[in-house]
């Protein structure tokens, strides 16, 4: 049975790794094996909310639910990140840089659907934005390879595709359910 304290100590023992992400991605991988036993551990969905498990300066896990057909506009991390989808679905699409754009705007790359069970590493360059394309809530373990709350990290307008510094504030508000 799948153990939220022993994934935080083996999480927090591999990030001294020199392959700390890819040995966090071998304890994803085994986590999203048995996502009813994650669910379990985590409780059942039942409201929208980026829950800190674990926070370090090097490590960051946590509990993220997705409202029901919920977007995040593009951002990055600037940290590389492994996510596993626990419930629900998340759904990816990947950006890079227009090359020469004075603007730094972005153009999408490609894209990736995540189910129940489902994980992927995200590179410290990735953009991505994400939407949970399901009338219910979706819940995802998020680790990432540094703090999540204090790196200063970039948004683009969903518009115009121009890049801002992101505000993680106006972020967490989205993610709240009052």
């Amino acid at each position: 049975m799948w153990n939220l304290e022993h994934f935080v100590a083996d999480c927090v023992d591999a990030i001294d790794r020199s392959d700390s992400q890819q040995a966090i991605g071998s304890l994803l991988d085994h986590a999203m094996h048995d996502p009813c036993a994650v669910t379990s551990a985590l409780g059942e969905p039942s409201g929208s909310g980026i829950t800190p498990i674990y926070r370090s300066d090097r490590l960051t896990i946590l509990n993220v639910v997705w409202k029901p057909l919920m977007t995040v506009q593009p951002h990055n991390h600037e940290m590389w990140a492994t996510i596993g989808i626990y419930n629900g679905r998340e759904d990816n699409i990947f950006w890079r840089r227009l090359r020469d754009d004075p603007d730094d705007r972005i153009e999408a790359a490609g894209a990736r659907n995540l189910g129940t069970g489902d994980w992927t590493p995200l590179g410290q360059d990735i953009i991505h934005s994400v939407t949970n394309p399901i009338p219910r809530l979706t819940g995802a373990l998020h680790v990432y390879g540094g703090d999540f709350f204090e790196a200063e990290r970039s948004e683009w307008d969903p518009d115009s595709l121009h890049e801002n510094p992101l505000d993680i504030e106006r972020v967490k508000a989205m993610f709240s359910d009052t």
